[in-house]
């Protein structure tokens, strides 16, 4: 079996205003360190099998397709073997 961890993020130079709302609040709760906030999504899939070049493939379809939007999303995959 195998595990997956895609991890989904806005492209540089697309407006996050999630991240913006959390930064602000941030500074309230008096963390004026933070300089900025950017907002993603975390995926987990496991796969069955253990073909890794075949689950590669498969996965950035995935993400392609339906986990991210990649007009205005950059995806990372990252595959962990999980005995």
């Amino acid at each position: 079996m195998l595990k997956a961890n895609i991890y989904v993020t806005l492209k540089n130079g697309v407006l996050d205003p999630q991240g913006e709302a959390v930064k602000k609040s941030l500074k309230v709760l008096d963390y004026g360190q933070v300089e900025e906030v950017r907002i993603g999504k975390f995926i987990e899939v496991w796969l069955e099998g253990d073909d890794r070049e075949s689950a590669l493939k498969e996965l950035e379809e995935m993400s392609d397709k339906l986990l991210a939007n990649p007009v205005i999303e950059d995806y990372r995959v990252e595959i962990v073997e999980v005995n």
